[in-house]
């Protein structure tokens, strides 16, 4: 069973700084990609930032030269730094990726959600 476990969501100020976590386990063989979605309350989920397993990295327009996103594959483990926080950041942040692993004997490639982890950014 893999699970993906978000952590870091919390109240801050605008202008702040935070890093969320996602941590991955279970029976896995190798990641793909991982991403970060948010959804804003009555909309659906957007692509926040993904990173590939060779390190490329996609931002949507509106957190570029603000957030950043790293792996580390040895963990098994996504982060997503977010500097300069804004109140229209204020979302739950969800945790994405493309896992390969085990299923009833054989090898597929299955993608996963976390629960989610709130973030709000108080003006």
């Amino acid at each position: 069973q893999v699970q993906l476990v978000e952590s870091g969501g919390d109240l801050v100020q605008a202008g702040g700084s935070l890093r969320l976590s996602c941590a991955a386990s279970g029976n896995i063989l190798r990641i793909a990609t991982m991403a970060w979605y948010r959804q804003f309350p009555g909309k659906q989920r957007d692509l926040v930032a993904r990173v590939t397993s060779g390190g490329t990295t996609n931002y949507a327009d509106s957190v570029k030269g603000r957030f950043t996103i790293s792996r580390d594959s040895a963990k098994r483990t996504s982060y997503l730094q977010m500097n300069s926080l804004k109140p229209e950041d204020t979302a739950v942040y969800y945790c994405n990726a493309d896992v390969q692993a085990y299923y009833s004997g054989s090898v597929r490639t299955l993608n996963y959600w976390g629960q989610g982890t709130q973030v709000t950014v108080s003006s």
